[in-house]
């Protein structure tokens, strides 16, 4: 099975290809992708840095949008 960041350098090398070939009109689109699609590499890649595993957990909570808290609610 891939992982995230696999698939986003995956992405990373569709969204070159395409944007040689893209269009006046496609081409900013595509190249707004690519520049979000290579944050997201960075992010992940510098996580993998990161040695604190607290840290680390929480930047990836917070890339997926999960919130903070472990707990939805009390019983």
């Amino acid at each position: 099975m891939e992982t995230r960041l696999e698939k986003l350098k995956a992405l990373e090398a569709k969204l070159k290809v395409a944007m040689e070939y893209a269009d006046n009109k496609t081409l900013a689109a595509l190249a707004r992708q690519y520049r979000e699609t290579l944050r997201e590499i960075e992010e992940l890649e510098s996580e993998k840095e990161d040695t604190d595993e607290i840290s680390a957990i929480l930047a990836r909570r917070e890339a997926d949008g999960e919130p903070g808290a472990v707990r939805k609610s009390r019983a």
